[in-house]
């Protein structure tokens, strides 16, 4: 007996235990406590219920909390403190930036007084008493464990260690990114019997649904009766930190909603539902006798606008058939891609076989299939070798192209002065590098001849081999005068026809 009144007190505990976690939550939508588009903010620029400062931008769209510019802060406020105990945030923001790395970063807030709107944590006040969650995008700790998104509790008596990014204060946390995403990222709250919980969406996908657990903390005591806010700062790097809209809904249990609501008795119901049939009645009486007035502008039945609007059924097949279409064009394109590269691979192959055939010496005939390589005929070291070559060859055609342009610059300016001292008569002075080469010149041949002539008088007498019995010797002075002279005249050959050259260009 004493084992089944055990087990029937475990199955009532246990009972118990499920009736508590599957209590229904009932939520309601707080509209002083939220904003969304459109008409976020009014034509003055005010956001209704909620009061921002600092660098934020409020449009019809977002609030831009801190703009892509160095050193900017901003946060927006509501007005009024909260009214109910648990409650659910959803929070839908982007942050951008054309960096690699962004900062700062941004924070939601519910403390029991209001920050500031240019403050050191996030562009809000430091020691702040009540709940930051934080997105953190700035890796200050330089530990690599950035964007982060976590908690802080403060009880106002503490400063937030940015050194370390908060990691010895931090309640709980989650690595993940919320920088330059496809489509808007979303942090959902939920701060129920005083337990806080933390899902986020990482923008990915444009699905509602696509939530993630981030973290979640147990016997959270925050205090009642505090504000909601929203703050985001820059340093040296800059992000845009827009939030697109901040949802809030009041949680209540069962008891608290049967407590709270209001009771309404069944005579109550039974007249409702009469008055709302009776007007449903006259309704349809004002339809009767305006069709019998207005016959011309009667339609035909019910169904006549049934055309023009399509049901949910049918728009989910339309929607269904375009992605569908648009993955077949996709499919489309990358099986002509693919046939693209097969070709330029079997290109390729034929043309390895070739080299490998001729290699071996048996060439390739038009009808005969490509023969089976054993091997790769082109090994890594060869292919190395090969573009060593290659450029090793072009580097030495840059060289000659160099060489070969200098050449013709030289020689047109040469031409040039030569022209020039032509044209002047012979008065004017002819280019002295062009003297100072035909000068070297001759210096060149007179050491020749010197040294022919040197070797001449030293060699030793040989009799008939070495004198000259019939034929004059001629003396040095003479081959230098005749080895002049016709330096001269070909210099002066040279001037001649350069002179008609340029005079017969004259007529061109």
């Amino acid at each position: 007996m004493s084992f089944k009144k055990l087990g029937l007190l475990i199955c009532t505990v246990f009972s118990v235990i499920v009736n508590i976690n599957t209590q229904t939550v009932h939520r309601r939508f707080e509209y002083k406590y939220s904003f969304k588009p459109p008409y976020l903010a009014q034509k003055d620029g005010t956001v209704p219920f909620w009061e921002y400062g600092g660098n934020a931008i409020a449009s019809g769209e977002s609030v831009r909390l801190a703009p892509s510019l160095r050193s900017q802060k901003g946060a927006i406020w509501t007005k009024n403190p909260l009214n109910f105990d648990w409650w659910e945030v959803d929070i839908m923001f982007k942050v951008t930036g054309r960096g690699r790395i962004g900062a700062d970063g941004l924070a939601f807030w519910y403390t029991t007084q209001r920050g500031d709107y240019n403050g050191d944590v996030f562009g809000s006040s430091d020691r702040w008493n009540g709940l930051a969650v934080m997105f953190d995008s700035f890796d200050n700790d330089n530990k690599h464990n950035n964007p982060y998104i976590m908690a802080v509790l403060n009880d106002g008596t503490k400063n937030f260690d940015h050194k370390s990014d908060g990691s010895t204060q931090l309640l709980s946390g989650c690595l993940r990114d919320f920088r330059n995403k496809p489509f808007p990222t979303r942090a959902r709250i939920e701060y129920y019997l005083n337990t806080l919980t933390v899902y986020f969406h990482n923008g990915m996908t444009n699905n509602e649904a696509d939530y993630e657990l981030c973290f979640r903390a147990e016997n959270v005591a925050l205090p009642r009766g505090g504000y909601f806010g929203l703050s985001a700062a820059t340093g040296g790097l800059a992000d845009d930190h827009d939030v697109i809209h901040l949802l809030t809904s009041s949680l209540h249990s069962t008891q608290q909603q049967q407590q709270g609501g209001q009771q309404i008795s069944n005579d109550e119901q039974q007249k409702l539902s009469q008055e709302y049939q009776e007007y449903q009645k006259k309704l349809e009486q004002q339809k009767t006798e305006y069709r019998k007035e207005h016959p011309d502008e009667v339609r035909d039945k019910e169904g006549e606008f049934d055309d023009w609007f399509e049901s949910d059924g049918q728009r989910e097949l339309r929607q269904i058939f375009q992605g569908q279409g648009q993955i077949h064009d996709i499919l489309r394109d990358l099986n002509k891609k693919v046939d693209e590269v097969i070709g330029k691979q079997m290109n390729s192959l034929s043309m390895l076989t070739a080299v490998y055939s001729q290699s071996q010496g048996q060439p390739v005939q038009p009808g005969q299939p490509p023969m089976q390589m054993p091997s790769l005929p082109i090994g890594r070291q060869d292919w190395d070798t090969l573009v060593a070559n290659n450029q090793l060859m072009i580097n030495t055609i840059a060289e000659l192209k160099g060489f070969v342009i200098d050449v013709s610059r030289k020689s047109d300016s040469l031409l040039a002065g030569a022209g020039g001292a032509v044209a002047g008569g012979g008065g004017a002075a002819i280019n002295p590098q062009f003297l100072n080469e035909i000068r070297d010149s001759v210096n060149q041949v007179k050491q020749a001849v010197n040294g022919v002539a040197q070797r001449l008088t030293s060699a030793p007498q040989m009799g008939a081999q070495v004198s000259c019995p019939e034929i004059s010797c001629v003396s040095t002075t003479t081959l230098l005068m005749v080895v002049a002279s016709q330096l001269t005249v070909m210099f002066l050959y040279t001037l001649y026809k350069e002179k008609k050259e340029a005079q017969a260009k004259k007529f061109f």
